[in-house]
């Protein structure tokens, strides 16, 4: 299983990533042996996580995710269903939200 998921930082921002062991991945970025945006940006929260059954689809879903503007990213971490805000470019029912 893979994951897409969004972190919510100190500052506010959210920063969205990729990995296919989502507890792991969330204990390093919150012990700072996450990304290079986490050590400089403290995450406070996961705010959301979908599930896929394939890497390509996780990968595919964070890069989508990472060209919306942080007002689709907020009204996303709300709703959750990624094919309201992906139209045309996924098919949501590849994804499950996980969290």
């Amino acid at each position: 299983m893979y994951y897409t998921y969004m972190l919510r930082c100190e500052d506010n921002s959210i920063y969205t990533g990729m990995t296919n062991d989502l507890n792991k991945r969330i204990e390093k970025h919150f012990s700072k042996n996450g990304a290079k945006y986490t050590k400089s940006h403290k995450p406070l929260k996961l705010e959301i996580a979908w599930s896929s059954k394939e890497k390509s689809l996780a990968c595919k879903l964070e890069a989508y995710i990472k060209q919306l503007t942080k007002k689709e990213k907020e009204a996303l971490i709300l709703d959750g269903h990624v094919s309201k805000f992906l139209k045309g470019k996924i098919d949501g029912r590849s994804y499950r939200v996980v969290k």
